[in-house]
């Protein structure tokens, strides 16, 4: 286990390139990192290995029925694992990369492990420098919260440590969380939308862009 500093929450700081390189090797190793993003400190893994997404639910003590949300770099990344419509489009364009997931169907590729057997997938483009910068390298990730299951979210990395231990290969630590909650979750169904949590994004937020 690793605690690695990387304090840049702006802009990415080449001085930490070789941070960066670490944990995008950790991941390719099939092993786990906690990262920083603009909401709360994610717990990742490469979506595509199952064992260190199995690994991943039980550093968590996460059931198998929830599902796990992925996170990615940039548009085009997002297209490669879910299927995209004109509300998504819409919220993409008004609020991401930023503290959204948006819950839509998933492009048949992704495994059912992490979405629980669910055709929909939570979709995650994180507003923090360095998660972005491991997940281009690394290609998708999972993004979910680095803390036990019911446990409150990580806002720090020492509350991440001292909730998943040595379970996780690497921890970077990029000081307190900005938003310090986790981000809005909406569910796009069909035409339909539901907001499934509200987090940085309010709900009134959500409604103004798609009734644009």
């Amino acid at each position: 286990m690793k605690i690695a500093k990387c304090y840049c929450t702006d802009v990415f700081d080449n001085d930490y390139e070789h941070i960066i390189r670490e944990a995008a090797d950790e991941i390719a190793g099939g092993n786990l990192i906690v990262y920083p993003t603009e909401t709360v400190y994610g717990i990742g893994a490469d979506i595509y290995n199952e064992v260190a997404v199995k690994n991943l639910y039980l550093a968590k003590k996460r059931p198998f029925d929830m599902a796990l949300s992925v996170a990615v770099s940039d548009r085009r990344m997002m297209e490669s694992i879910a299927v995209l419509n004109e509300n998504a489009d819409k919220l993409i364009e008004a609020f991401l990369p930023g503290p959204l997931t948006i819950i839509i169907e998933k492009n048949p590729d992704v495994p059912d492990l992490v979405t629980s057997m669910s055709r929909k997938v939570g979709i995650r483009m994180p507003d923090h420098p360095v998660a972005a910068e491991i997940i281009k390298r690394t290609g998708p990730i999972v993004a979910t919260s680095a803390n036990t299951h019911s446990s409150p979210d990580a806002v720090d990395i020492d509350s991440a440590v001292n909730d998943l231990g040595s379970s996780v290969s690497m921890y970077i630590d990029s000081g307190p969380s900005k938003l310090k909650k986790p981000s809005t979750i909406v569910w796009l169904m069909n035409g339909e939308v539901e907001i499934v949590r509200q987090g940085a994004i309010t709900i009134k937020d959500i409604e103004d862009v798609l009734n644009a």
